[in-house]
């Protein structure tokens, strides 16, 4: 097994597929995903463009639909969401699909979307990833940063990091017997570093700031958690994530 970190959707190879990819988005798509799945969500469907999230939910009842649009850190105005997974509570998701699109999370799961098995991840689920990495052993894993705007940011990278830490950490592996670039190693220094203090890392980011200023501060909180959601999003069909297993 090889384990190759890419910073951005931009970064990963146009000419492979590997056996697994995972979409790492911490502030904020892939933290919301795992949420609405973990409350109870039928389902998660990601687009990169409004235009055709509006034109596929209009084919689900709107008692079995939300629609979730963030551009910049702010709600799509006219849409019942934004990006923000404190408000995918059981009570407002249990048995919907939500539609949803954002600035970078979505595009990084399109752009993956033809692996052999395509997950999102985020700290709060860190776990549940790396079990599943643990026990299949796929001979390649891309572990896919959002970024922002197709620049690198600190929460996806340090995320990778510590996937890629857990995963080396379980299977007694040396860290040179699982990288597959220079970016798997960084990421495990990044995430060395900051462990016992993710939510300090996540103020520096430069995202983390974006919503700051937002007055997201819960968000970064529970963002910044470990492992907390035993859940893992898995793509069903193009674009389209269910609770695996």
């Amino acid at each position: 097994m090889k384990l190759f970190v890419y910073h951005t959707p931009e970064q990963a190879p146009n000419s492979e597929v590997p056996e697994c990819a995972i979409a790492v988005d911490v502030l904020r798509a892939t933290s919301t995903i795992a949420t609405v799945l973990a409350a109870g969500g039928e389902a998660v469907q990601v687009f990169s463009d409004l235009d055709k999230l509006m034109q596929e939910s209009e084919n689900w009842q709107p008692s079995k639909r939300l629609r979730a649009g963030e551009r910049g850190g702010g709600k799509v105005p006219g849409f019942e969401l934004g990006n923000s997974p404190l408000d995918c509570t059981p009570e407002l998701v249990q048995g919907k699909r939500l539609f949803i699109s954002t600035t970078n999370g979505t595009r990084t799961l399109q752009r993956i979307q033809d692996a052999g098995a395509v997950i999102a991840a985020a700290l709060i689920n860190r776990a549940a990833v790396v079990k599943y990495v643990v026990d299949k052993e796929p001979e390649n894993v891309w572990i896919v940063g959002s970024g922002w705007e197709g620049s690198y940011s600190l929460e996806d990278t340090v995320c990778a990091g510590a996937i890629a830490h857990s995963v080396c950490q379980h299977t007694n592996l040396p860290i040179e017997q699982l990288a597959g670039n220079d970016e798997m190693i960084s990421a495990i220094s990044l995430y060395s570093q900051w462990e016992k203090n993710l939510l300090g890392l996540l103020h520096h980011a430069s995202h983390g700031q974006r919503l700051l200023r937002l007055d997201c501060h819960e968000d970064l909180k529970y963002c910044s958690q470990t492992d907390i959601l035993d859940i893992l999003p898995m793509q069903q069909e193009p674009g389209v994530l269910k609770k695996y297993g």
